[in-house]
């Protein structure tokens, strides 16, 4: 995992002196001078204003909640409040009662397009700016859940990571095709809507920086989709699925592209191999210099009621194994997919927030029990990760940094 932020944006340079600006500040903080729209004065022309993921930061679903469980639509034009005082926060950004910035939404930002499907992307407490997006769709008993992770030794990878998320939900939106006949004519049919899916967050990636672009923006990719009784996913980095039954055992569904994958797969007990120094060393990625952009895709049969869950690994970091998880779901004493996902991300902050934080859920196999009634889930072998994966294995190439 590398801590030091990738190069700023050239949306967010002040045109005077250079220094890195937030979205909306009026004055650079470094020289002083008055910047206006730092982001419709300094975008490169090689690339589409229109298209420029950064000019839309709210999330995709129709329905969005702030920290406080407030809609978007509740109050569109509302600015949130100060998280020091409660004060005003002004056009410039800064509190006008105690002076404090606020954070940027690109820093933290929530989706809940259902009753039953929500997700949280957060900066944490370590890194400087939030790198993971996420993007999720909730259609009758359908749920596509998607996690992308920028990779922090890379240019701009938060504007590519935010690109390729809905890049991918945009391909995987119409739903799974039906009555194909032999289950073999299934599995072709979703594992190319899945290649469809990571080849257009490819290409979002790739639009968001020029050809000559000295280190290539890249980020992971991990898309599932919840389709009945039965869970579609499939993955290129080490963002992971996760499906946690009320009770009985979790699953690890995806199987990450990293080095520490490379040592678990030699022999290496995981908790070992994920906190060796090159375990966030991935060895497949989205973007300019991508080795394989061939997800490795899978599905399982959904048995019983319980959670699927997509995160980055800013959160598996801190519980990798399906019970610890599982436990961490029950601990959030709440049936509400939003308010477990809040609890995720605080607990991974609370561990340390070493790395960005994305969790995103759908609820699975039927509605869920009161919170009493629920029972934290056992790990599965993680030789097979208790799924059918049709993908292929990735041998290590170079050493992507995933952050």
């Amino acid at each position: 995992m590398t801590e030091a932020p990738a190069t700023p944006p050239p949306t967010q340079k002040c045109p005077h002196c250079g220094a890195l600006l937030d979205p909306g500040d009026a004055f650079c903080e470094a020289c002083g001078q008055p910047v206006g729209d730092p982001a419709a004065a300094a975008v490169p022309a090689a690339l589409d204003t229109e298209k420029n993921p950064l000019d839309d930061v709210s999330p995709i679903s129709a329905v969005t909640v702030g920290p406080g469980g407030r809609t978007a639509e509740t109050a569109p034009a509302e600015r949130a409040p100060c998280l020091e005082c409660g004060g005003v926060v002004g056009e410039d950004g800064y509190c006008t009662q105690c002076g404090t910035k606020a954070p940027s939404p690109r820093d933290h930002f929530e989706e809940k397009p259902a009753d039953w499907v929500a997700g949280v992307c957060d900066r944490g407490i370590r890194h400087a700016r939030n790198e993971d997006a996420m993007a999720l769709l909730a259609d009758g008993e359908r749920a596509v859940l998607v996690v992308c992770d920028g990779v922090s030794n890379s240019d701009d990878s938060d504007i590519a990571s935010l690109a390729a998320a809905k890049a991918a939900l945009e391909v995987l939106r119409p739903p799974l095709p039906k009555g194909l006949g032999v289950p073999e004519s299934v599995a072709a049919a979703v594992g190319k809507l899945f290649t469809d899916a990571a080849a257009a967050a490819n290409q979002a990636v790739l639009d968001t920086a020029p050809d000559d672009v000295r280190n290539p923006p890249s980020c992971t990719f991990v898309a599932a989709i919840a389709d009945g009784s039965v869970v579609h996913y499939a993955g290129i980095g080490d963002s992971r699925v996760y499906l946690l039954p009320d009770a009985g055992n979790g699953r690890m569904l995806t199987i990450d592209d990293s080095m520490a994958q490379v040592l678990i797969a030699g022999g290496t007990p995981r908790a070992e191999a994920e906190a060796s120094k090159q375990a966030h060393s991935i060895t497949k990625w989205l973007g300019r210099d991508s080795p394989d952009i061939t997800p490795r895709v899978g599905k399982v049969d959904v048995t019983g009621p319980g959670w699927l869950l997509a995160c980055s690994d800013g959160l598996w970091n801190y519980a990798s194994e399906p019970a610890a998880l599982a436990a961490q779901i029950a601990a959030a004493g709440s049936t509400d997919p939003h308010a477990i996902a809040t609890h995720l991300v605080a607990f991974a902050n609370a561990a340390g927030g070493q790395d960005n934080i994305t969790a995103t859920l759908a609820r699975v196999g039927g509605a869920a029990q009161p919170v009493e009634g629920l029972v934290t889930g056992a790990s599965a072998p993680s030789s097979t990760n208790g799924a059918t994966d049709v993908g292929k294995n990735a041998a290590p190439t170079t050493g992507e940094t995933d952050g």
